[in-house]
């Protein structure tokens, strides 16, 4: 290769290398009144109070709560637009009480920042961490949804027996994994500065799994999903809707998985 082709092959590296986030980070941005507007109409509210740096929003069960839930979203849109998934816990009709925390990620919303594996990793550990820090008691589950797999898994193993449960949702082994399932490995490879490495985090957890593919998954294709659960030794959970796509998983409150999941996470089942 000559000096001009080798200049040019070494730009467009690294102009790649610079358009990782926008392959990977797909966030949508909105004025905090505007959230706030959003959050009075599902019945969910800010988390902090108002006032305090947004850490995400909490949608309480009641003044007295069984359970708490974390939840980390995918890469696209922002927390408020998971709300589904607060449906689907405070569904459950089996007297259990659960409070669900959504998190919203730094570039995300209305929160400052930039996103990146490290700050969206450290979110989620101080999300916890101000969790324990009120009530140490109460038990906290994690979810994860797909890119958010990836942060739920290295919050599980940051903090151990303290989260007895996990549930991810399309997850993938690694990120470089799933990237390579639309570009070549090489390429990926030398390009990612992210790796989201969920089958080594898991291996420093042994608390309950649970994993939620979509058969027919075209973004995060569920082979990964299956190998991610194959390889934990823990307890462990597997759920597969064989007609569902990344995005149209059935998250109704009805879903007879609901009840199922809620077994899972606190060990009844």
């Amino acid at each position: 290769m000559n000096a001009a082709n080798l200049v040019v092959s070494l730009t467009v590296a690294l102009m790649l290398t610079g358009c990782q986030d926008m392959f990977v980070y797909h966030p949508v941005t909105e004025a905090e009144s505007v959230l706030l507007e959003q959050a009075e109409s599902l019945g969910i509210e800010p988390w902090p109070e108002p006032g305090e740096a947004r850490m995400g929003w909490h949608a309480p069960a009641s003044d007295d709560v069984d359970y708490r839930v974390v939840v980390f979203h995918g890469n696209g849109g922002h927390a408020l637009h998971r709300d589904y998934l607060v449906r689907g816990f405070q569904s459950m009709d089996d007297g259990s009480r659960w409070s669900v925390y959504l998190a919203e990620y730094p570039g995300y919303g209305s929160r400052p920042g930039s996103p990146s594996e490290e700050a969206l990793v450290e979110s989620g550990i101080e999300a916890v961490q101000r969790l324990l820090g009120e009530d140490a008691e109460t038990p906290i589950y994690l979810v994860g949804e797909s890119l958010g797999s990836g942060v739920a898994s290295q919050v599980a193993a940051r903090f151990g027996e303290t989260v007895p449960a996990v549930l991810l949702i399309t997850p993938f082994t690694n990120l470089e994994d799933a990237g390579a399932t639309t570009f070549p490995r090489f390429l990926v490879r030398s390009l990612l500065r992210d790796r989201y490495d969920n089958e080594q985090a898991l291996e420093s957890y042994q608390g309950r799994v649970g994993v939620l593919l979509a058969g027919r998954d075209r973004v995060v294709p569920a082979e990964l999903g299956r190998r991610l659960y194959d390889g934990y030794d823990g307890p462990k959970r597997l759920w597969v809707q064989e007609d569902a796509d990344h995005n149209s998983l059935d998250y109704s409150p009805t879903s007879p998985w609901w009840k199922e999941l809620g077994d899972f996470l606190r060990g009844t089942n």
